[in-house]
């Protein structure tokens, strides 16, 4: 643990950079699994139609899955990278950051199930013949219902992970304080979306989310082509 540290604490642009990749990996990924599959073969408020779209398209559903989880594993490192990236801010909230973000990845691993029942739904296994296909096909279009829910209560978590991220950030000095009320910003955007989706669902919007996609892929790009400002890390480390 003590080594760890001290090889991060002497080489953090690379931890930084590493981090900065691995979350521009995780936006390509959820990007391509929200916009160009799910947003592609789903058709809301129509179970028939969105059925036949993954029936006939049932290996670009089953990548769309694959590259969330791509996405998932991605998360794992970041998080650990960032915990030690703004250890020197404040321990105990880097900390809080860690478990809420370990929660949301849960949260969300164990959401993509509902995406595979939805497929299981529509399949051709024998026990499925004691329904009609336009049961099937209801089955199916409530397991992608449960899936959005369950998507948007991991966000919840996340929303809070951006917050903190956003404080920490705004303190460390390191990293730009800019890249510190985007996320706070994309935080509250976060959580505001997934309380309209409970609470008032006509209110929930992919436009809520915007901010979140500016701010997450600023500071990649930010980690990546920068990393952090080596001056005021050796000095945070000091007082650390």
């Amino acid at each position: 643990m003590k080594s760890n540290l001290k090889n991060f604490e002497n080489s953090p642009q690379i931890y930084a950079r590493t981090a900065g990749i691995l979350y521009l990996i995780i936006i390509i990924a959820g990007v391509f699994g929200e916009l160009f599959v799910r947003n592609k073969l789903i058709v809301y408020g129509n179970a028939e139609a969105t059925a036949n779209h993954i029936m006939h398209s049932e290996f670009l559903w089953r990548f769309g899955i694959t590259a969330d989880l791509v996405m998932h594993l991605c998360d794992l490192p970041v998080m650990i990278i960032l915990y030690y990236l703004f250890r020197p801010v404040s321990k105990k909230l880097a900390l809080l950051n860690l478990s809420f973000n370990l929660i949301q990845t849960a949260v969300l691993v164990l959401n993509k199930l509902n995406l595979l029942v939805a497929l299981f739904f529509l399949g051709d296994s024998e026990y499925l013949k004691s329904f009609s296909p336009e049961q099937l096909h209801s089955l199916s279009y409530m397991a992608i219902k449960v899936h959005d829910f369950g998507f948007g209560i991991g966000l919840l978590f996340f929303g809070f992970v951006c917050l903190f991220e956003g404080y920490l950030i705004f303190k460390s000095n390191y990293i730009p304080k800019a890249f510190g009320v985007l996320m706070s910003i994309a935080g509250l955007c976060y959580i505001s979306n997934t309380l309209a989706l409970l609470l008032a669902p006509q209110l929930s919007s992919i436009a809520l989310l915007m901010p979140c996609f500016i701010a997450e892929l600023s500071l990649s790009l930010w980690l990546i082509f920068k990393g952090v400002k080596i001056t005021e890390w050796k000095t945070a480390i000091a007082k650390n």
